[in-house]
């Protein structure tokens, strides 16, 4: 339910209501303990966001149920009425042979596994630093392998630390909901009571209570979970008095990468084998994935990851329709400009509530996840994404760590906390 003003006085704020804020609220409402969410954006959901085009439910935010053997949110989709699809990926399905032949897409997957692999035996020895340093040297899959680097991390591989990109536990299972991801986020916080357009601006720490001012006034907690994006903690979107440095000096080792997405009709779409990949180029990062036809349907899917989303971000939204143009008429004939034209776009390095798309430990910053998501005072916890230390950049990763945060909290406070992970609320 949507508050048109948050109450003087709660037991818990929870500030953000995205996936990780959403499944904290839920835990909380378990108690008897009062509760609200203070969002600053008009809608509920975070960096989940579902819209609604050509008929069809595009998520401009994440999309995947990574890991859905073991993502608690896979088990919620089917109860909220919602469905579940279990299609293959498209990065298992190559289209055409257009960039690259079978050999070669043969040897770029070894090429990427022996990365992989060397990435694993670095960081078994204790080996920190750039995962870019592993990369063999000349190796002609290298500006590849960064183009992957871009859609799993929004950054290139120079950029992500080694201990932090092998921490990372996938179980290789994806499945999506056709409906939208962000649409079984929306409904997950659907009754919860949210109270939109009320950005905090300052939490006082120097009483006995939590003092927290908003665009719709003070609100006073006992507790605090705070489920910001990293970006915003390090620029101090939030003030906190007294400050709080290690808590900022964390979020900044653990800054946003950028990834975009571009959503495209295209007519004739049959050409196509459904739920396939194309890559624009092999010889550079900067270049787009292309999911050809997502759940069977008339589209393609455009992902734009690292220095690439940001430089055609600066651009404006109409660059990404531009660039995908370009590299999609290269590979496929000039007259298929003509085919496709733009249905939305996301911009999630200038949304102001954002500032990027999922989080990645910077080299030598591994440990920052732990660090940010420490307890402060036993009054304020930290979650979100980028404090999961192996599912961070997910949706289900953040849904974990709401949980654990509102059971630290309930703790606090004197209550049971509950079971670890594995209810049915984290």
């Amino acid at each position: 339910m949507t508050l048109v003003r948050p109450p003087s006085s709660v037991d818990v704020a929870v500030i953000g209501a995205g996936a990780a804020g959403i499944a904290a609220a839920r835990r909380l409402a378990r108690s008897d303990l009062s509760v609200v969410v203070l969002e600053a954006r008009d809608r509920i959901g975070g960096r989940a966001h579902t819209l609604l085009r050509e008929g069809h439910a595009l998520d401009l935010g994440c999309g995947w149920l990574h890991s859905a053997d073991e993502n608690p949110l896979a088990q919620m989709v089917e109860p909220e009425g919602l469905t579940i699809d279990r299609t293959p990926p498209p990065w298992e399905s190559q289209a055409f042979d257009h960039e690259m032949t079978s050999a070669e897409q043969a040897e770029f997957g070894a090429a990427f596994a022996a990365f992989e692999g060397r990435v694993a035996e670095a960081a078994a020895r204790g080996e920190e630093g750039p995962a870019s340093r592993l990369f063999e040297p000349d190796c002609r899959w290298n500006p590849r392998i960064d183009a992957i680097s871009g859609a799993l991390n929004g950054a290139r591989f120079a950029e992500v630390s080694i201990r932090d990109y092998d921490a990372y536990r996938d179980t290789g299972v994806n499945w999506r909901v056709i409906e939208g991801y962000g649409r079984l986020v929306e409904r997950l916080g659907a009754r919860l009571p949210v109270a939109t357009h009320c950005a905090v601006s300052r939490i006082d720490r120097s009483g006995p209570v939590l003092r927290l001012e908003t665009a719709k006034g003070a609100v006073e907690a006992r507790a605090v979970i705070f489920t910001l994006p990293t970006d915003l903690i390090a620029a101090g979107v939030v003030r906190f008095d007294p400050p709080l440095p290690d808590l900022m000096e964390a979020a900044a080792s653990l800054p946003l990468g950028l990834a975009s997405k571009l959503h495209m009709t295209v007519t004739g779409a049959e050409d196509f084998p459904k739920d396939s990949q194309l890559w624009g180029r092999a010889d550079t990062a900067e270049t787009g994935g292309y999911h050809l036809r997502p759940f069977g349907r008339p589209m393609i899917e455009a992902w734009f990851g690292g220095d690439i989303a940001r430089q055609l971000e600066a651009e404006g939204e109409a660059a990404f329709f531009a660039f995908a143009a370009d590299e999609l008429a290269h590979l496929l004939g000039s007259s298929f400009r003509k085919r496709i034209a733009p249905a939305a776009a996301s911009m999630w390095g200038a949304d102001p509530w954002s500032r990027g798309a999922y989080s990645h430990a910077l080299p030598g910053k591994a440990g920052d996840r732990a660090r940010l998501k420490a307890p402060v005072e036993n009054r304020l916890f930290t979650a979100g994404e980028a404090t999961s230390e192996v599912f961070y950049g997910t949706a289900h990763g953040a849904w974990l760590e709401g949980g654990r945060a509102a059971r630290e909290a309930l703790a606090a406070l004197g209550l049971d906390p509950g079971p670890a992970p594995g209810d049915d609320e984290a």
